[in-house]
């Protein structure tokens, strides 16, 4: 199976969401006290009666005037996505082919629902893409704009829980060849800033290619999934990042019949703002 990008090439005069080329497809001790915090403290409250929701948003085709090509493999990532956030005991709901109108409308009513019963929110979003921005099937819109739906000043009944975004889609035209090396409790009133408790974990860096397997999907779904299965419930959620890390840093190579991108190497990066451990178990 080869490998593909989410990006194409193109002018950035051609379209307003373009800076650089792109587009999907080529993816003890011591003294003793009495002051020893109660682990509480550190770790984010799961005793809700619901998980959360995880929106999936899946788009694979696309309108012909975004230039954008067919995401083949996407599907097995909205599969794999859908199976593993369901065992972990979230309530899925999938979208596929959305406009940027739709993307924008979906997550603005899913923002504004109450998910006081809920211990946290995960979003998996999966389409074409180029640094800031994120592709509907008519055009592009900036993430931030569907981010900051979800803030703690727009989203109330969020406040203080995880909220989680996974993004697999190109954040420029940035190729990695690689390189060879030697083997809050509810009884107080706290003020919380309004950007707390979001994690962001992109496919690839700023500026960078994301590759997609037109069989198995991308490597950054897929790894994520894996992890997640093997790890979601007994690992901390940066612990099981920093395997999807490694496993897509050094088990992936593409394969593809386009000069200069065969070989290339990829690695995911993780934004977080979360303030405590999130552990998936209650």
């Amino acid at each position: 199976m080869s490998d593909s990008v989410d990006a194409r090439q193109v002018n950035a005069k051609e379209d307003p969401c373009l800076k650089d080329a792109g587009g999907d497809q080529t993816d003890a001790g011591g003294d003793q006290t009495d002051a020893k915090p109660r682990s509480d403290d550190f770790q984010y409250n799961m005793n809700y009666p619901s998980m959360g929701q995880c929106v999936i948003i899946n788009n694979k085709n696309f309108h012909k005037k975004t230039g954008m090509g067919v995401r083949n493999g996407t599907d097995q990532d909205a599969k794999n996505a859908m199976e593993t956030f369901t065992n972990l005991g979230f309530k899925i709901k999938i979208t596929n082919d959305q406009t940027v109108s739709q993307m924008r409308d979906l997550l603005t009513k899913v923002s504004r629902e109450d998910h006081s019963k809920s211990a946290m929110f995960v979003c998996v979003l999966l389409s074409h893409g180029d640094d800031g921005n994120i592709y509907g099937t008519d055009g592009c819109i900036e993430l931030k704009q569907l981010f900051t739906l979800f803030r703690g000043d727009r989203c109330r009944s969020l406040v203080g829980k995880p909220k989680l975004f996974f993004i697999q889609a190109c954040r420029g035209s940035d190729l990695d060849g690689g390189i060879e090396a030697d083997s809050v409790s509810e009884e107080n009133t706290q003020k919380i800033p309004v950007e707390a408790d979001f994690l962001y974990a992109y496919s690839t860096p700023p500026g960078y290619y994301s590759w997609r397997n037109v069989g198995n999907g991308s490597w950054f779904i897929f790894s994520l999934c894996e992890m997640l299965s093997k790890y979601g419930k007994q690992l901390e959620i940066m612990q099981i990042m920093t395997r999807v890390n490694h496993k897509v840093a050094l088990e992936f190579k593409s394969s593809s019949n386009l000069p200069g991108f065969d070989g290339m190497k990829q690695i995911p990066c993780i934004v977080s703002m979360l303030t405590k451990e999130l552990y998936f178990s209650k």
